[in-house]
């Protein structure tokens, strides 16, 4: 199978990270319930799972809260700062992770810049709407559709010098872009584990700022007196049993990560998007592509893309087509009721990927001019 739904998750992991998740399973109870070897040995894997953390995007390790998933952590982040019927400022590139919370808090939503690739546009666009003096933005770092890699560092500024308090959805850039939480001044950066920072599913991580709500209410071996949720982080927020052997493997994914160096794995990805996006061209296919682009590309072919990307796997190649859980995304790009085929590439992205893809797909039905 060649993979290319890396934004999905990362599928290909370093050899240490299926290491390190079976000797955790082997060696480790749970953190903070004992004394004994196995709990004392499940509380360093957890703690230097946070230092990778804290140490790849520049905060400190109690700010690290481990969570299920990039979603879970946007939802404490959003349950955080905002109340029913806040005003708040997104792009219009958001993931159903960031805009389905804030409709289920009939929250007063602006949509801020709608052009692909455009950061001229984004950033008139959120200006304008920080401007009406909302209660908070949430916006993504990477298009999880178009792969388009927003100004965030110009809208935390923004941000920033209007004391707008602010959340950041690195869910398609952790582990490959720079994220500089301290630099950035983000209240909440939230990612999953198992995209970009190549840990297993069900890992994530949330980089706190202040002090959040929690969404989860229960155990967590400290202040057990009390009958609410510990004051100070990140125990606050990680009720019950943590995935010991998930941090395990995710300690091990940041450090690969650290060790090749994030400018390195966007190297490898972007060039092979490039000549993805160009062959798709070739072929005559509708291709979403320009400046500012991270290792992710949309395409429509002339037939349903949902069809397209079957006729592709039937070939053995792993694509993702839809609506990619992201309708504002598809809304701004005019492809709502088309959907798209998805190619997204992955830490181990090479030629070979490429050209298997791209003798696949020209199989497929040219788009119609």
């Amino acid at each position: 199978m060649i993979y290319l739904d890396s934004g999905a998750t990362s599928f290909h992991k370093p050899p240490a990270v299926y290491r390190a998740v079976e000797n955790a399973m082997r060696t480790c109870a749970s953190p903070g319930r004992g004394g004994y070897g196995a709990a004392m040995e499940a509380s360093r894997q957890v703690y230097r799972c946070r230092e990778e953390a804290g140490a790849l995007f520049h905060c400190k390790v109690e700010q690290v809260a481990l969570t299920m998933n990039c979603t879970h952590g946007l939802n404490i982040a959003i349950h955080s700062l905002f109340r029913p019927g806040s005003r708040v400022v997104i792009s219009g590139f958001e993931h159903n992770a960031v805009t389905r919370p804030l409709h289920a808090l009939d929250a007063r939503i602006t949509v801020a810049g709608r052009r692909l690739f455009d950061w001229e546009d984004t950033l008139e666009d959120f200006r304008k709407a920080l401007e009406l003096h909302p209660d908070g933005a949430v916006f993504t770092h990477v298009s999880n559709v178009f792969g388009y890699i927003l100004p965030v560092e110009e809208m935390a500024a923004l941000c920033r010098e209007r004391g707008v308090p602010f959340i950041i959805d690195a869910a398609q850039s952790a582990g490959t872009l720079p994220i500089d939480f301290e630099a950035l001044g983000a209240d909440f950066i939230a990612m999953p584990g198992h995209k970009g920072l190549l840990g297993p599913q069900g890992t994530g991580l949330l980089l706190c700022r202040g002090l959040p709500q929690p969404l989860l209410y229960g155990g967590t071996g400290s202040a057990s007196r009390e009958q609410t949720m510990p004051p100070m982080l990140p125990d606050r927020l990680e009720a019950g049993t943590m995935n010991v052997p998930g941090y395990a493997g995710l300690a091990e994914g940041i450090r690969y990560v650290r060790r090749t160096g994030e400018e390195n794995i966007f190297r490898r990805e972007h060039r092979e998007l490039e000549r993805c996006a160009a062959g798709l061209k070739k072929l005559g296919m509708d291709v979403y592509t320009g400046d500012h682009q991270a290792a992710t590309v949309s395409f429509r072919a002339g037939e349903d893309c949902e069809e397209a990307a079957q006729r592709l796997a039937d070939q053995g190649i792993a694509v993702r087509a839809g609506l990619h859980c992201a309708p504002y995304a598809h809304e701004s790009a005019g492809t709502l009721e088309t959907g798209t085929v998805r190619v997204s590439f992955g830490h181990d992205a090479g030629e070979a990927q490429t050209q298997a893809f791209l003798k696949a797909a020209s199989k497929l039905t040219p788009f119609p001019k």
